[in-house]
């Protein structure tokens, strides 16, 4: 049985935390709102498992050249193709299943990422820059899916900061991938994209996707039109935070000394409290109108307007 759960992968649920992106946004915790999150976070760790053990049996045979991903369990040996089949269906169904008792929106965005990452495993992956276009999509239809569980709308920048983010988190990963091997070929011969992803490509991809990651989010935080239970443009004070992570992270993959970002994600102390930081930050701002005063300069320092005060004659 514990094969079967290192196919589930377990330590990679924590991607699915981005189902909270759009409920925590929206500002949405009542009791109905935690409970349905916590259906479609279940749902996704349960499908996206299940698009894990697909991924491992079309992969199993380079799986085995790999200097980490040799241990798995379809890759050593310790689970056949048939059973880990069985598997993958077992958990998906049992994912759907728990999104039948949310919205109709939630199971048909729920469907479309297992067949997205489905084509991906099958075909798509072996198509250089298209597969990490496709991860982050799939990362979008996690926070949709989350924000469709609570039934709020949406928002258009909730789809775009959440893709430039997983795109450039994602060409990333690529470059961990390809510092591990000795040669393209080499790397080549584990993932077929790899073989045109050069390091001097991967490094002006991660580049361009970073500048397009902060200023999305710094789009994001200076749009007024934009309608939320708190004051947005407030968001843009956490910038040197958002800029040294996103810095932070460039710079270890680029070192050649983590395998992935789930790595640098669970190991590196300096991004985790960056991480903690602003995620602190983000929510002091969405809160502060329930425990800040709302007052001006002047009552705030006992300071009065002298052309307020009635009981002042003019001069």
């Amino acid at each position: 049985m514990k094969a079967y759960v290192e196919l589930m992968r377990p330590a990679q649920w924590i991607k699915n935390f981005a189902v909270l992106a759009g409920p925590a946004f929206a500002m949405r915790a009542g009791p109905s709102e935690i409970k349905n999150s916590g259906i479609i976070f279940a749902a996704f760790c349960l499908i996206s498992s299940s698009s894990y053990v697909i991924n491992d049996i079309f992969d199993r045979e380079a799986d085995a050249l790999h200097p980490v991903k040799k241990h798995r369990p379809l890759a050593r040996g310790a689970i056949g193709s048939g059973s880990a089949a069985v598997w993958a269906i077992v958990l998906f169904l049992a994912g759907v299943t728990m999104t039948l008792l949310l919205s109709a929106a939630t199971t048909v965005t729920v469907v479309a990422y297992f067949v997205l990452i489905f084509a991906y495993s099958v075909a798509l992956k072996r198509r250089t820059i298209l597969d990490v276009v496709l991860i982050a999509i799939g990362f979008v239809l996690r926070a949709m899916a989350g924000a469709e569980a609570i039934e709020v709308v949406v928002s258009p920048w909730l789809v775009v900061c959440t893709f430039t983010l997983c795109m450039f988190m994602g060409f990333g990963k690529r470059r961990c991938e390809v510092g591990q091997f000795a040669s393209l070929t080499e790397a080549g011969e584990h993932r077929i994209a790899l073989l045109r992803y050069s390091p001097e490509l991967l490094s002006q991809l991660i580049s361009i996707s970073a500048g397009i990651t902060i200023l999305t989010f710094l789009l994001y935080t200076m749009d007024g039109d934009i309608k939320t239970t708190f004051n947005k443009q407030h968001l843009v004070y956490t910038l040197p935070l958002v800029v040294y992570g996103i810095f932070r992270y460039a710079m270890l993959v680029q070192s050649g000394d983590m395998h992935g970002p789930m790595e640098i994600v669970l190991r590196d102390r300096p991004f985790q409290a960056t991480v903690a930081l602003w995620a602190l930050s983000a929510l002091f701002i969405m809160t502060e109108q329930h425990w800040v005063p709302a007052v001006g300069l002047e009552e705030l320092f006992g300071l009065t307007n002298p052309m307020s005060n009635p009981n002042m004659n003019s001069q």
